[in-house]
């Protein structure tokens, strides 16, 4: 980033760099969808647990860092700059651990909130489903109050990590009959329980991080509901407030994609190309114009000022902007790039057309950009919801 830092931020910025200097592991950890991946990152996870580098944006007083949004960014940056391993509980530390902060009792707090610092708890994500798409009013999966426990019936599709996380923080129906954004209920459901079943989903990219997970006549404590039963749209509404404040779109992790787009050109022959050379320089302009929304988005948090619908408008930008990019790189391979893990391709030749696949995820995670759209259509600009014809 280029905020201006005090004195006392660079050297914050500075210890960051020197730490992940001396620890970042020499080789890349194995991929989080073996078993092997995650046990490897959750040992990365406690060693920044360890350094004061787990929930930094959290109050002190549960266990964070307490630091401020640029503070946050800082890291951020330098974290994505040293090539350090993939954070593997975002969820938790970004959405369950922020929820149960501002929604949780006491009770919750010390049981879940330290867990998710040290990783001995990995969360997902239990929001989406087959039927209702986009449309998170309308969940189906309905949980009935059978005494002290809530018995949970339903589907949840697009589960990133639930094949190997502890724990879903999960929106469910709790008033049958109810439609909308009423009768819904916040529930945190432990993955290990009874009649809980998980189907990965392969990709088109090769991963298996997404997943289907089943729900039928789970039972699950009723002192697990995240705030007051029926309450669970306003506190869904501010979860994924905080997804789309911070979220996962730091502009180093752009600089760096495309900075493997310009070294795939050199590496294909391709810097004298005119017509290659416009869109690489297009793909630049994009990444810094993404750079210096970032910052004021960051100046305004650190202002205390709420993101709100303009946080749509880095969504949509940052999810097609990171499309083009790998577009541009198959161009650049050109018909190399319909075919994968030939033994003569460069590293880079075969990793960046499964990142364009992959990347096609990025128009739905985190909001569709349907539904950004609309927001931008209707929050920031005024449009009425349907046409009006005179």
């Amino acid at each position: 980033m280029q905020l201006h830092l005090d004195r006392h931020r660079q050297a914050f910025a500075d210890n960051v760099r020197s730490w992940l200097a001396a620890h970042v592991p020499p080789t890349p950890l194995p991929s989080v969808n073996t078993a092997e991946g995650q046990a490897s990152h959750r040992q990365w996870e406690r060693t920044l647990f360890a350094a004061g580098f787990s929930g930094l944006g959290w109050p002190v007083e549960f266990g964070g860092a307490g630091l401020d949004p640029v503070m946050e960014a800082v890291f951020n940056e330098e974290y994505v700059r040293a090539g350090a391993p993939e954070r593997l509980n975002r969820l938790g530390l970004g959405l369950a651990g922020p929820a149960i902060i501002a929604f949780g009792d006491d009770e919750q707090k010390s049981r879940w909130l330290r867990r998710i610092l040290t990783c001995e708890d990995v969360w997902c994500q239990g929001f989406s489903e087959t039927e209702p798409g986009s449309d998170l009013a309308a969940v189906r999966t309905g949980a009935e109050r059978d005494r002290d426990c809530f018995v949970v019936n339903g589907q949840k599709t697009w589960t990133s990590v639930a094949a190997w996380a502890d724990w879903m923080f999960a929106l469910v129906r709790t008033r049958p009959g109810s439609t909308g954004r009423t009768g819904l209920t916040y529930l945190m459901i432990p993955m290990d329980l009874a009649g809980i079943e998980v189907r990965p989903l392969q990709q088109v990219s090769g991963s298996a991080g997404f997943a289907e997970v089943f729900f039928t006549d789970v039972r699950v404590p009723a002192q697990n509901v995240l705030g007051e039963e029926g309450d669970g749209w306003r506190i869904a509404m501010a979860t994924l407030g905080f997804e789309r404040g911070g979220g996962v779109a730091q502009p180093a992790r752009f600089d760096r994609d495309f900075a493997n787009l310009v070294d795939l050109v050199h590496l294909a022959g391709l810097a004298t190309d005119q017509i290659i050379r416009d869109q690489v320089a297009s793909r630049y302009v994009e990444t810094q114009v993404f750079r210096r929304f970032f910052q004021h988005t960051v100046t305004r948090l650190e202002a205390g000022k709420p993101v709100g619908p303009v946080a749509s408008l880095s969504k949509l930008y940052w999810s097609q902007m990171e499309v083009r990019t790998f577009e541009t790189a198959l161009d650049v391979l050109g018909d190399r790039a319909e075919v994968l893990d030939e033994p003569t391709d460069t590293p880079l030749a075969r990793i960046l057309p499964r990142k364009y696949w992959y990347s096609r995820a990025s128009e739905i995670y985190a909001g569709t950009t349907e539904v950004q759209k609309n927001i931008i259509a209707e929050r920031l600009l005024g449009l009425p919801k349907e046409p009006r014809w005179n």
